[in-house]
């Protein structure tokens, strides 16, 4: 563990900045330490040596502490199969490798990729969860078509960097909690149904005996129609590049 890469995480608990809950079912959780991940892999064509594969209570995935050659330490997520003494390096010319990162543009069609920028320069933003990689299906001009963990099928610009391999910890999802307690140390609170509240708490609530959720719609607590309903805002610049919609 890198102490200079560690920070205290604030606890928000479901609140914004005025106090008021905007999220609800969150509150209590242990004191957490953020680390800080490099999602932007810009210290290019220097070799760094992983030293050491941790837990990370932030995200589902493992990440990887990486000794560069000039000293400097950093954290990455950890693709599956990486191990502790692999050296990785980041750049144009950087080798196919797992762990390593390079352009869309650089990378075979057929490989699978994670932690991939929208736009050059900023990060990665997609394939970031435990057990998650994208494909690279095409190239096509100055654009890439990656196919998503979500079956969505987009365009990136070959120019975006992505890191080879698919992430670790796969197994995180049959991971049985055992117990409310330690749903509580991860700062997850009850949830009520709302069909086991009174009426003037949710539109599903009252009825004598059990009672369903009526018609003509589910409703959130706020009386807003939901199942099926579409939330997704329109991303002018970000929905013309989709060419297949999710699953």
């Amino acid at each position: 563990m890198s102490k200079k890469l560690l920070k205290i995480l604030k606890k928000h608990s479901g609140r914004d900045n005025t106090g008021k809950v905007v999220v609800r079912h969150q509150g209590g959780r242990e004191k957490r330490f953020l680390r800080e991940i490099d999602f932007k892999r810009n210290k290019y064509d220097v070799p760094a040596k992983v030293i050491g594969i941790e837990y990370d209570p932030n995200r589902t995935v493992s990440i990887a502490l990486l000794l560069y050659q000039d000293g400097e330490r950093r954290y990455i997520l950890s693709p599956q199969g990486l191990k502790v003494g692999d050296t990785v390096v980041s750049g144009k010319k950087a080798e196919v490798k797992i762990g390593n990162a390079l352009p869309l543009g650089k990378i075979p069609v057929g490989t699978m990729v994670h932690n991939i920028e929208l736009k050059p320069g900023k990060g990665g933003q997609l394939v970031r969860g435990a057990g998650t990689g994208a494909i690279l299906q095409a190239k096509e001009g100055g654009m890439v078509t990656i196919r998503l963990p979500s079956g969505e099928q987009r365009k990136v610009s070959k120019d975006c960097f992505a890191t080879i391999g698919q992430l670790g910890r796969a197994e995180w999802k049959t991971v049985v909690l055992g117990k409310a307690g330690r749903r509580r140390h991860m700062g997850i609170r009850p949830a009520v149904r709302g069909v086991a509240q009174d009426p003037r708490s949710h539109p599903h609530g009252g009825g004598e005996g059990r009672s369903g959720i009526g018609m003509p719609s589910p409703k959130s607590p706020w009386g807003k129609p939901t199942l099926g309903k579409k939330t997704r805002k329109k991303k002018k610049y970000s929905d013309k590049l989709i060419v297949k919609r999710r699953k």
